[in-house]
């Protein structure tokens, strides 16, 4: 029905900033929760953050302060914006609707040291 894909990703320095989007294909303003989830390499899959459709939103502790996860839903939009980005948050990371199987394809994020 719905579906995802992620942009924004890139090569950065330390420090630096990032603004990732999730375009869906089909509204998304009934979905309760979406999430940013990354995977780096050789790990397990992690739930980054998460936004329900009332704007409530859930970040994970390495990324607090860092991270902010926004949606708009008249543009069908879930965002995530990184700031002081560290080498450690190098993953690809994926837009899922939360409690499903839909996710996007990935976009990279390189943060280097």
């Amino acid at each position: 029905q719905v579906q995802l894909v992620e942009s924004g990703g890139g090569l950065v320095q330390a420090g630096g900033s990032l603004r990732l989007f999730c375009a869906a294909s089909g509204s998304i303003f009934g979905i309760s929760v979406m999430g940013w989830y990354r995977q780096a390499p050789g790990k397990q899959r992690e739930l980054v953050a998460s936004i329900t459709s009332g704007g409530s939103t859930y970040s994970v502790k390495s990324v607090k302060g860092r991270f902010t996860i926004s949606r708009d839903n008249a543009k069908n939009t879930v965002y995530l914006q990184m700031n002081s980005l560290k080498h450690e948050d190098t993953a690809v990371y994926y837009c899922r609707i939360n409690g499903t199987d839909y996710w996007g394809q990935g976009t990279q994020v390189t943060v280097s040291s």
